[in-house]
């Protein structure tokens, strides 16, 4: 991830071509995902600055309107409009949910749902939104309060391939909210406030609300999105290894997957994310949480043979050795 100085200042020229330089290195047509809020207008401004400069890039504006504030829409003309100044072409993304439960995460997979299917519309082969530092490190908050094992402490990362291979890319993800607001200010730019942002129905509000004094403890924007990235240092070095090691212990047929007495030689961490893989080849779609896979990883380490369900399939071990296989169905109860 591509570092920025730490100050209250605009990013200077050179920081901002160096972040879109290593955002969006090899991508011809980048979708940009503006809401209106302060940090996708600081992210359009940039970019566009940025692409005109570089030139040999295409950008294109998206806003969804999620149907869930009356402002939206205005928001999103006022979008458009400012795209029109830049001269970039904008639409508006119709990702209308109902209110309800869970309302973040359905939100979320709206909103992404509606700019993969435009970018696959427009063929843009680059998806860019505006997390920033701050994000970064709510984010990590969020993991930990989850209880997240080291994947879920990297946080989002900078570069994603998302299904059908657009690259979804986080240029500001190292660059805290301030100095795209100072970025906003230079330029006498506007912006719209989300009063979900504040609404302390939401965890991400309420660890925003607490800032002052999680920074006053030393838990600042900056450390927290350097764990983040020393996380997704170990993570990504754990994976390689679990690669190595599952291509000498992990069988995977159809339906089925083995590990052989082999891997009970491995270190835990090695262990627990081989198992969990071979579990998730079998599991398909099932979720695998990371506490219970934990349990079952410590049940296989310290009893000679057994088994287990989790995640719909049954893991039966002995003497190291441990097949995984689709659980057979339950029987209904009564007569």
């Amino acid at each position: 991830m591509t570092e920025i100085a730490v100050s209250d200042s605009a990013p200077t020229p050179a920081e901002t071509a160096a972040l879109f330089d290593a955002a969006f290195a090899g991508l011809a047509h980048i979708l940009l995902a503006v809401s209106g809020g302060a940090d996708s207008t600081a992210m359009l401004a940039l970019a566009a600055q940025w692409a005109q400069a570089r030139g040999g890039v295409r950008l294109s504006v998206a806003t969804v309107d999620q149907g869930l504030r009356p402002e939206a829409a205005d928001e999103a003309g006022r979008v458009a409009a400012l795209s029109a100044r830049l001269g970039l072409p904008h639409a508006a993304l119709d990702g209308r949910i109902e209110a309800g439960a869970r309302l973040e995460e359905r939100a979320r997979a709206a909103r992404y749902a509606a700019l993969e299917a435009h970018a696959a519309a427009i063929g843009a082969d680059g998806l860019a939104t505006a997390h920033t530092l701050d994000d970064q490190a709510e984010t990590v908050l969020m993991r930990l309060a989850a209880g997240s094992g080291p994947a879920g402490l990297a946080a989002m990362r900078p570069h994603r391939r998302r299904e059908g291979g657009l690259v979804h890319a986080r240029p500001l993800l190292s660059v805290p909210r301030r100095r795209l607001i100072a970025a906003l200010q230079a330029r006498g730019m506007t912006w719209a406030e989300d009063p979900m942002n504040a609404d302390p129905a939401f965890l991400r509000a309420r660890l925003r609300a607490a800032r002052a004094v999680l920074e006053a403890e030393g838990l600042t924007a900056e450390r927290l999105g350097l764990l983040a990235a020393r996380m997704a240092r170990l993570d990504e070095a754990a994976e390689a290894a679990v690669d190595a090691a599952a291509a000498a212990h992990l069988t995977l047929g159809e339906e089925r997957a083995a590990l052989d007495a082999g891997a009970a030689a491995l270190p835990a961490e090695l262990r627990l994310r081989l198992l969990g893989r071979a579990v998730a080849a079998v599991a398909g779609d099932a979720p695998v949480r990371l506490d219970r896979l934990e349990r079952l990883h410590d049940r296989i380490a310290d009893e000679p043979a057994g088994a287990a369900t989790l995640a719909g399939v049954r893991i039966a071990w002995r003497n190291g050795a441990v097949d995984i296989a689709p659980a057979p169905p339950r029987r209904p109860r009564g007569g």
